[in-house]
């Protein structure tokens, strides 16, 4: 039976929400040269994949975070995901800016939180952690608790996995890098002989360049 990692990892590789091409690397907005590209959002639009992702982070909820009475999700990514989830377990839910609104209210959390909220926070995708602990710092800032973080998906990345540390936030992701390499492999999507550039390139994500 394949673990859960590597049953998301085979949905997201059908789907094309995770795209590899070792021999013809995407360029990120950050500039990062990257063998791999990763839009859960395209999950949205399969409702079977919705309603599996949405099942399974509700569940971990329920199973690791039995404390938290609200779900934020961090903007643009997470928002439709974090809606469904909390519907599902009946909790309110808020969504996260990356940066608070330039008019109005200038909010930087949309929605009702109340404070001393224990909040979980989920994320579409975890690289190198900035922008989601941000969203922490946000709900803390607020005054209330972060009980943890989901996500679809992480590039495990040695900085992100630090940077988690330090922050002292539990993060759970339904897939990871290693799972989706290993089903890339078992489907025939790489050949085992592009494993080496894919670790190459998480190894040091920010300097790797790919060979001529």
């Amino acid at each position: 039976m394949k673990t859960l990692e590597r049953l998301v990892a085979d949905k997201l590789l059908k789907i094309k929400a995770i795209k590899l091409q070792p021999a013809n690397p995407f360029t990120w907005a950050s500039g990062w040269k990257s063998p791999i590209y990763c839009d859960n959002r395209k999950m949205l639009s399969y409702p079977s994949m919705r309603n599996f992702i949405k099942l399974e982070l509700a569940r971990i909820i329920v199973e690791k975070y039995e404390m938290a009475n609200a779900v934020a999700g961090v903007a643009t990514g997470a928002i439709a995901t974090g809606a469904m989830v909390a519907d599902l377990l009946g909790l309110p839910f808020v969504y996260i800016r990356s940066t608070p609104k330039d008019h109005g209210l200038e909010n930087l959390i949309e929605g009702e939180l109340k404070p001393d909220s224990k909040v979980v926070i989920i994320e579409d995708l975890i690289s190198t952690g900035g922008s989601s602990l941000k969203a922490v710092n946000a709900v803390r800032n607020f005054g209330c608790e972060v009980a943890g973080m989901l996500a679809i998906f992480t590039y495990g990345f040695p900085v992100s996995e630090q940077a988690f540390k330090k922050a002292k936030v539990s993060l759970v992701t339904l897939s990871n890098y290693d799972a989706v390499i290993e089903e890339a492999v078992r489907t025939h999507y790489i050949d085992a002989s592009e494993i080496t550039i894919l670790q190459q390139w998480r190894k040091d994500p920010a300097h790797w360049e790919p060979e001529l």
